[in-house]
């Protein structure tokens, strides 16, 4: 039985909070780590017809990059080449409109800020 790091539990803890304040602004959960070879989707949700890619960052306060600018060009490449393979395997969603989106959470010692960004970046790939 494997366990869990301590990175990987606030990951997951991240993800379910990013989770219930998308849920709260009326977003529905279609799936959640939705990984392939190359990527990884952290959550799709849809926000009326719209697809959702949505990328959780979990950064410490006061780290020289915050969880919103963490998400580098690499990154980006991954995450549409991830919902290329989702809208590929799941077609019924092929007509949707789609964005990117990013959820970051600044992570300090008695506190904790979420920060949505809609359309963080763009594709013309899907």
């Amino acid at each position: 039985m494997s366990s869990l790091t301590r990175r990987q539990i606030a990951g997951q803890s991240a993800e379910q909070a990013a989770l219930d304040y998308l849920a709260r602004h009326k977003l529905r959960l279609v799936a959640r780590n939705f990984n392939v070879r190359g990527g990884e989707l952290d959550l799709v949700m849809l926000d009326g017809a719209t697809l959702v890619f949505v990328e959780v960052r979990l950064r410490s306060v006061g780290g020289l990059v915050g969880a919103l600018e963490s998400v580098s060009i690499t990154k980006q490449r991954r995450l549409i080449h991830a919902a290329q393979c989702f809208l590929a395997a799941h077609t019924e969603h092929a007509s949707r409109p789609c964005r990117f989106d990013v959820v970051g959470i600044q992570s300090g010692p008695t506190t904790h800020t979420l920060e949505w960004q809609k359309n963080a970046f763009e594709s013309h790939a899907y």
